[in-house]
Parts: structure tokens; C-alpha cells; sequence
């Protein structure tokens, strides 16, 4: 399988390229991702529940990443076993782009598949593997801009902006802002 493509990305080059290279962004953007954690210089050990039509399995890989080129480009390689479920590997190179209005993300993804996995056809796991791709940017995008856009109402004084917010919201805003926990109403 190969793939490809590009993104716009609201966010400098160097914070894109932070993100990719931070364990827990990545685990809260890759869809199915139990658990990423690193295992040493440009390695990480990677749990990933995946479904292929009617075979779906949790996935134990590995990531190792070569060509380093920060914060421009690398390459990724990749493998993972799901035992009766079947196995994948690959690579992918990555770019990131200063432009304009943030960076663009460029990626070049080859990757096989063997064992049950491989037996639900080439278009059901492209299908898949797409559709994946598009679920990670979208979680990444959001979680680029819940970092790193500037807080709504950024001319307002925080206080008054925390008073807006109904309990919950107002108690996470006090949180974020150092306020204390936001649950004292003012009086």
C-alpha cells in the first residue's frame, strides 16, 4: 500500500514538529492508540486497537525513527504484530514546510500487510488506512489549536471571562489560568 499527501497546518513548523515527536499528542491523535511510549532516542513502543473489516485486533509495534532532520523532516519506520490478526510494517517520510499561515505537512507512506489482515482485500485496508490518516489530522489539528490558539475573549480580564463560564467550564478555566478551582462563586 502507498500513500500520500499534504496538510496546512495552523501552527509554526517548530510546534508541528514538537507534536509529531511527543509521545502524548500522539497518543491522543492516533485513532485506536492504547499506548506510545518512548524507548529510547527516536524509538517508541506503540499498543493500537485496529479494525479491518471483520478482523480487528490490538496491535504491539515498535516505531524507530532515521534521518532526522529537525525540525524539516524524518523518516519513520515502522512494524506491528497482532498475532492471529496478522502483522504490518512500513515507513513513512515526513516534511514539515514553513508557510504563511503555519507549516504544511507533507507525507509519503509505504506499508504491507500479511496474514488475516491482508485477506480482506487491498481497497477495504487502503479504505481503512485513509480514513485513519484523516481521523489523525483532524484529532491533531484540534489538539494543535486547543494548545496553541490564543484563549477566546483574549482582550477580556481573566476574571471576568471565568465568570462567564458555567460551573465546569469555569472551574477548568480557573484551573488553566491559576485562578484556584473556579468553584467559589464571586459575591
Amino acid at each position: 500500500m502507498e500513500m500520500q499527501g499534504a496538510r496546512q497546518l495552523a501552527v509554526t513548523q517548530q510546534q508541528a514538529w514538537d507534536a509529531l515527536n511527543d509521545p502524548e499528542v500522539l497518543k491522543l491523535c492516533i485513532p485506536g492508540c492504547d499506548s506510545i511510549e518512548a524507548t529510547g532516542e527516536g524509538a517508541y513502543a506503540l499498543v493500537n486497537a485496529i479494525k479491518v473489516g471483520p478482523v480487528a485486533a490490538r496491535f504491539k509495534g515498535a516505531i524507530q525513527l532515521a534521518d532526522v532532520n529537525a525540525p524539516h523532516s524524518y523518516t519513520l519506520h515502522f512494524e506491528g504484530n497482532g498475532g492471529v490478526a496478522g502483522f504490518g510494517k512500513g515507513s513513512a517520510q515526513v516534511s514539515l514546510a514553513p508557510q504563511d499561515a503555519g507549516c504544511e505537512l507533507a507525507y509519503t507512506v509505504n506499508a504491507s500487510v500479511g496474514g488475516k489482515i491482508a485477506q480482506v482485500g487491498q481497497r477495504l485496508i487502503d479504505g481503512v488506512a485513509k480514513s485513519m490518516a484523516e481521523s489523525f489530522f483532524k484529532r491533531f489539528d484540534e489538539e494543535m489549536q486547543r494548545r496553541h490558539a490564543p484563549p477566546p475573549g483574549d482582550d477580556a480580564p481573566a476574571d471576568s471571562e471565568a465568570d462567564t463560564q458555567p460551573g465546569a467550564l469555569r472551574k477548568m478555566w480557573g484551573k488553566l489560568t491559576g485562578g484556584g478551582s473556579g468553584d467559589k462563586e464571586s459575591e
